[in-house]
């Protein structure tokens, strides 16, 4: 890595001996850095959803790139399926690290600019510790629960005064980091109703202190500056989204004790909520698209999904959006009860080819995985082979969707000490995708001994999966 630097900055000098200057302009910024165990042979650098550049790494997994006229704030750096953010502003040099294996866990920046990154990366990090126990926290009562997540953001407040007081960094930068705090602050008080148990979701909101959202009057939907690729501003915009439509969804519903989050009319609130109150376009189809394509992937009520569907149709301006959803619709339906499974082409990890018509013959369970989400992946292997032992029976299919080579997926598989056995590839990854409508990661298809589909859209850790497993044996 030192050897690096050492090269980065002679490049620094080449570039700048280019303008007759040893300086790096006022409006350019360099960006480079190394990837352990690469997935691809480039990273991809984007800014609001257009790609800037798509920069290729060298023989030993490295790559740098000037920047020129650069806009400072959050970019996106894509490698190999996954993603995070770094902050640029011009005369930065920076440099990153990371192993694809444990990507962000691994992701470590050096040279001018890397402290308003790993600290980004850190807290970034941090929230993703405390995300894990607020599921727990929120089964306090309204008053321990602000009490602790308060405690949780004065802490980091400190911290951020602590950084800003040793290092001095820019107006932009202390904007974005304060308001990741405050975003992430709001989203902990937007999720509580719906992930407290206990009392109907009415009685929760009507529980709560009515100085609980007190903040909502300070709250942008339409900010766009936090708008690119923020992760957290994002996320509180979908909680808060989620929030609103329950109380919406109240206001004519009285008494409703038996609340689902499937339920037609909340999600139809939802998308008039967000029709009404984002005004950005940017924000608002990235919103409608997200929630209604989630609503049609897990509900099984074919007539519910063409409400929401039109919904979307109608209120979206995006075309390409509306191409894509109309389609992943139709995928849909073509794989209701009783349809003959997609005939796409598998490979294994042999290189040998199977039509998957032929290769079902039997009661079979099939279930997807990529590197992207690797909890999944990893969760997934360890219940698909616990439910072997349980049920020999049945035929356990393993599909890796990324469009990686064959290597790199057998490389993955072996170094988490998981059987190559029963695990696939598609041949063609986007088309096959696409028929099997695989989103959310974690669906699972059952066939059954006549290759005929007896749930398109179930879930390996359901509570009720092996009930659906048995009916599936005993068909």
């Amino acid at each position: 890595m030192k050897l690096f630097i050492s090269i980065f900055i002679t490049s620094i000098i080449l570039f700048g001996c280019k303008n007759n200057s040893n300086k790096v302009e006022d409006n350019s910024a360099f960006f480079g850095g190394e990837i352990i165990n690469p997935n691809n042979n480039y990273i991809t650098l984007i800014k609001s959803k257009t790609v800037i550049d798509t920069i290729k790494l060298d023989g030993r997994n490295r790559f740098i790139k000037k920047i020129d006229n650069l806009k400072a704030g959050i970019y996106t750096f894509k490698h190999g399926g996954e993603f995070q953010i770094v902050f640029l502003e011009p005369n930065d040099s920076l440099l990153l690290r990371l192993n694809t294996i444990d990507f962000d866990e691994s992701l470590v920046f050096t040279g001018v600019g890397a402290k308003k990154n790993n600290y980004l990366i850190n807290d970034f990090l941090e929230n993703e510790k405390i995300e894990k126990n607020i599921y727990k926290y929120c089964q306090l009562n309204p008053e321990s629960y602000q009490r602790k997540i308060d405690s949780l953001t004065f802490l980091k407040k400190e911290k951020l005064l602590g950084f800003v007081k040793k290092y001095k960094p820019s107006g932009l930068f202390q904007k974005i980091a304060k308001t990741n705090n405050e975003y992430n602050y709001y989203m902990s008080k937007e999720v509580y109703p719906l992930w407290h148990h206990g009392d109907s979701k009415e009685n929760i909101l009507k529980s709560l202190p009515k100085d609980f959202y007190n903040y909502r009057k300070n709250v942008s939907y339409n900010d766009s500056l936090l708008k690119d690729n923020n992760f957290i501003y994002n996320n509180f915009l979908k909680s808060s989204f989620n929030n609103l439509a329950l109380q919406k969804h109240f206001d004519h519903h009285q008494n409703d004790n038996k609340f689902r989050r499937s339920d037609l009319c909340y999600n139809m609130d939802r998308l008039n909520l967000i029709d009404s109150l984002v005004i950005n376009s940017y924000i608002k189809e990235d919103l409608l698209y997200h929630f209604a394509v989630n609503y049609i992937a897990r509900s099984q009520n074919l007539k519910n999904n063409d409400v929401i569907l039109n919904a979307y149709l109608k209120k979206s301006k995006d075309e390409k959006g509306k191409k894509m959803i109309t389609r992943f619709s139709n995928s849909l339906s073509n794989l209701k009860i009783g349809s003959v499974i997609p005939d796409v082409t598998i490979v294994n990890y042999k290189n040998d080819e199977f039509s998957m018509t032929n290769l079902v013959n039997s009661p079979t369970v099939i279930s997807f995985w990529s590197h992207t989400y690797y909890d999944h992946f990893k969760d997934n292997h360890i219940k698909i082979n616990d439910l072997k032992k349980k049920y020999p029976e049945v035929k356990f299919i393993s599909i890796n969707i990324d469009d990686f080579n064959i290597k790199k997926s057998k490389q993955f598989l072996e170094s988490n000490q998981f059987s190559c056995s029963d695990e696939y590839r598609f041949k063609n990854p986007e088309a096959s995708i696409e028929a099997f409508a695989i989103h959310p990661m974690t669906k699972t298809i059952l066939i059954d001994k006549n290759k005929k589909i007896n749930n398109s859209n179930t879930n390996i850790f359901s509570r009720n999966f092996e009930e659906q497993l048995l009916g599936l044996i005993n068909k």
